[in-house]
């Protein structure tokens, strides 16, 4: 899932939810908004049974994937678009 809430000023803060054990391990976002940089964003377990993890970005459009143990890349079928450079959002 995907979330999308505008911020003051020209920003929107994005999170990405999964369920908490699937897939199993740490798991981090790593898109254009982070230089495609693993573990910068790595989502946190919630209460609810999920994990999560927000960036804060200005308005464009965003390419990004997910990264599991063991070099698992794997995409959000949430996304806005989905094509050979992963996952994209438009905020």
């Amino acid at each position: 899932m995907i979330k999308r809430n505008k911020l003051f000023g020209n920003k929107t803060r994005v999170t990405f939810c999964l369920p908490v054990n699937q897939p199993a391990g740490p798991v981090s976002v790593v898109g254009t908004f982070n230089g495609w940089q693993p573990g910068a964003h790595e989502l946190k377990p919630r209460r609810d049974g999920t994990r999560t993890v927000s960036v804060t970005v200005p308005p464009g459009s965003y390419h990004f994937r997910y990264l599991a143990t063991d070099g698992h890349w794997f995409d959000d079928e949430n996304a806005d678009a989905l094509g050979p450079h992963g996952g994209e959002i438009r905020v």
